[in-house]
């Protein structure tokens, strides 16, 4: 017969080796899931619009981010590079600012922006502030929008804002700023949004003439208005800085319950040289929302 004192030595030798073994078992578990996040194959640089996860604090977000592998947060302020730069990330794509104008209508936002030539002296001065702002915390992207068409000729648009945003090109140059103006869709999420085509869009490149001046590719927006992704990027990506991701329909996740093929078009923007980034933007589903970012990086990263 087993003695007391021998049985609970050996219950006690049995539950440090399972203490042991359950350790063991987080651990390996906690190293294949940094395994699955990790890895990237380098061909694609990674970000993500931190405005799809509104619930998840801005630090919370940038730890999970990193170790999913990402290397920028989209469409932040230059005061949330502190942040930002705390994790090693940065901000491949500032956001916009915005200013007062007539009646108290906010401009520099989609709906009323550089279209409009009375827009234009207060458009300058926040722009030339919100230039001055990146290039001072090292950044060197910043988003535009067209505005609202409003009755607008697509021909009078691409003129007018022209005309606005040459007033802050030189500007731009000198602080070595690329401006990208974002291709929406006008049929689903912005009605009446006048930068919905990527021709427009590209009229607009040429008739600015400066290499700081680009189009944001929105792959999400563009399926729904036009279609034919890849063919557009092969033909464009000379004026494409930046492009983002999104399921169509319904602007979720990317994988195979949307109708867009992703791992091609990333082949795509790859063969093309590009070498800014790419940032998801649709708006999680799950529960586990950073699961379905780690899954629409991994989807990314041909």
């Amino acid at each position: 017969m087993t003695s007391p004192l021998s049985r609970r030595s050996f219950i006690g030798k049995s539950t440090a080796t399972a203490a042991i073994a359950t350790t063991a078992a987080s651990l390996h578990h906690r190293l294949n899931a940094a395994e699955e996040r990790g890895g990237l194959k380098g061909r694609v640089n990674h970000s993500v619009c931190k405005w799809c996860y509104p619930k998840i604090d801005l630090e919370d977000f940038c730890v999970a981010g990193q170790e999913i592998g990402l290397t920028s947060v989209d469409l932040m302020q230059p005061s949330d590079m502190k942040v930002l730069k705390k994790h090693g990330l940065t901000c491949a794509m500032v956001s916009n600012p915005t200013i007062e104008g007539l009646g108290g209508k906010k401009l520099g936002g989609i709906e009323r922006a550089w279209n409009r030539v009375e827009h234009h002296d207060k458009l300058v001065e926040a722009y030339t502030a919100q230039i001055d702002a990146v290039a001072a915390v090292g950044l060197v992207n910043l988003i535009y929008f067209s505005g609202n068409r409003d009755g607008l000729a697509d021909e009078l648009g691409i003129e007018n804002c022209a005309k606005g945003l040459k007033r802050i090109m030189k500007h731009a140059e000198a602080k070595n700023v690329t401006i990208s103006m974002e291709l929406l869709n006008s049929k689903v999420n912005h009605p009446d949004y006048q930068c919905d085509k990527s021709a427009w869009g590209v009229e607009l490149c040429k008739a600015i003439g400066s290499d700081n001046f680009k189009l944001l590719y929105a792959i999400y927006h563009k399926q729904i208005m036009e279609g034919d992704v890849i063919a557009t990027i092969r033909a464009s990506h000379p004026y494409f800085s930046h492009y983002h991701t999104g399921g169509v329909p319904g602007r979720n996740e990317i994988d195979d319950s949307q109708e867009l093929n992703y791992p091609a078009i990333m082949q795509a923007v790859v063969a093309t040289g590009f070498k800014g980034f790419v940032a998801q933007e649709f708006i999680p589903k799950r529960e586990d929302k950073i699961d379905s970012l780690n899954q629409g990086v991994r989807i990314c990263d041909v």
